[in-house]
C-alpha cells in the first residue's frame, strides 16, 4: 500500500513503503524515508519545523501537501481496575476509542482501526452508532503512542480489538503494525500484537502470506452456524467450515496457533449443544479458545452467562485436550471491555481522573 485517505490523514496515511515510495517520487535520497519515520514515529515531532535535519525546502512543501497531524485525547475515564479508556480525536473530527490496560511488567494497547463498524454484530455496542470512515496506518499508530505518554510508560502488547473490522481495514492495520514493529517506532515484537477478525476468509488466508509473526485471533461466539449468523450477520456469507479450513491452512503455513474469542451469553450460546459444537469445531485443530464473560452494554438484550457455566465450557475443552481459558475482564465499568466501545460518546462513564 502507498497511503489511504491523504486528504484526511497527511503524511500519515503513508505505510512504511509508501514514504519510502513518497521520497523517491520527491527525487530525493532514499536516506530521507528513514529521517521523516524517525521524526513521525520515535521522535514523535508535532511539526516539521522539528525536522531540523531536512531541508527547509522540503519541510515547506511537506507541510503544505502533506500535513503532519496529531491526535488528541478527548476524553479519559479510569477503572478502579487500573484500565484507562481513551476518546481520541483526529484532525477531522473523527473520534475513536481506545483502551490501555496496565499488569505489573506489561502494559496493552486495545486500539481502533476504523471509526465505527459496518460488521453489525448484534451483542456489541461499536455498530450501534454507525461507520465513519477508516483510519490511516499513523493514526493508529497515535492511540498506541497517545496511550504510551499518558501512561509514562512503554507499551508492551498491542490488540487490534478495539472499533471497526481490521481485516476491512487491512493494508492500513498492517501498515501500522509494522510501525510498531519498527526500532524507529515502538519496537513491539510482532509476536506482542494480534489483530482480531470477524472471520474475513480472504484476508486471513493474506495474512498467512505476510512475513511478520503477528498474531491472529477469531470472534467465533458460536460454533453453530444458525446462532452464529444471527449475532454476527457481517460474516454470514463466510460459513463456519469455510472458516475452520482457512484457519487449518493458515497454522500450515505459519505454524502459528489462532485464537477463538467467545463470549458466553445466556440463552443465546451456552447451551449444551453449543458447548459441544464449540469442543467438535476445535477437536484437531491447533487453537486456543478465550472464554469471555459477556460484558454489559446498555439497552442491549443479551444478557452474560452464569460463571459457572463459563467453566463448564472451560473444563469440557480442557477435557478433550483443547487449550482454553477465562479471560478476565478489565474496565468494565467504563465501558472499556470487549464489545463496549461506542459511537456515541456523550455515553456516562465514571469520573475522569
Amino acid at each position: 500500500m502507498s497511503r489511504t485517505q491523504p486528504d484526511v490523514a497527511g503524511i500519515k496515511a503513508y505505510d512504511r513503503e509508501g514514504i519510502t515510495e513518497l521520497v523517491a517520487e520527491l527525487g530525493l535520497p532514499s536516506f530521507r524515508a528513514k529521517q521523516l519515520e524517525e521524526w513521525i514515529y520515535a521522535k514523535r515531532a508535532t511539526s516539521y519545523d522539528d525536522m531540523t535535519n531536512l531541508p527547509k525546502a522540503l519541510r515547506e512543501r511537506l507541510a503544505e501537501e502533506l500535513p503532519l497531524h496529531t491526535a488528541t485525547i478527548e476524553k479519559k475515564l479510569v477503572s478502579t481496575d487500573g484500565t484507562r479508556k481513551y476518546v481520541v480525536r483526529y484532525a477531522d473530527g473523527a473520534l475513536v476509542e481506545a483502551v490501555g490496560i496496565p499488569s505489573k511488567n506489561r502494559l496493552t494497547v486495545c486500539f481502533s482501526t476504523q471509526a465505527g463498524c459496518t460488521m453489525g454484530c448484534a451483542f456489541c455496542a461499536t455498530g450501534k452508532g454507525g461507520f465513519l470512515r477508516s483510519l490511516a496506518p499513523g493514526e493508529i499508530v497515535d492511540q498506541v503512542m497517545l496511550i504510551a505518554d499518558d501512561f509514562g510508560r512503554r507499551v508492551t502488547n498491542a490488540v487490534a480489538m478495539g472499533q471497526g473490522e481490521p481485516f476491512l481495514n487491512y493494508d492500513a492495520t498492517l501498515g501500522a503494525l509494522r510501525f510498531l514493529n519498527a526500532p524507529a517506532g515502538a519496537n513491539i515484537g510482532a509476536r506482542h500484537m494480534t489483530i482480531s477478525t470477524c472471520g474475513i476468509i480472504p484476508m486471513i488466508r493474506r495474512l498467512a502470506l505476510e512475513p511478520e509473526q503477528f498474531t491472529l485471533a477469531v470472534s467465533l461466539h458460536s460454533a453453530v452456524q444458525r446462532t452464529r449468523d444471527k449475532i454476527m450477520p457481517g460474516v454470514s456469507a463466510y460459513g463456519l467450515d469455510r472458516l475452520r479450513d482457512s484457519l487449518v491452512s493458515y497454522s500450515e503455513a505459519t505454524g502459528r496457533r489462532p485464537t477463538f474469542e467467545y463470549a458466553l451469553m445466556f440463552g443465546v450460546n451456552d447451551s449444551p449443544e453449543e458447548r459441544d459444537a464449540l469442543v467438535e469445531y476445535c477437536r484437531k485443530m491447533l487453537c486456543h479458545v478465550n472464554l469471555i464473560p459477556l460484558n454489559k452494554v446498555e439497552g442491549s438484550r443479551f444478557k452474560p452467562s452464569d460463571p459457572s457455566r463459563l467453566q463448564e465450557f472451560c473444563d469440557a475443552l480442557n477435557a478433550k485436550g483443547i487449550e482454553a481459558t477465562i479471560r478476565n475482564s478489565r474496565g468494565a465499568d467504563i465501558q472499556g471491555a470487549c464489545g463496549q466501545l461506542l459511537q456515541d460518546y456523550r455515553a456516562a462513564g465514571s469520573e475522569e481522573e
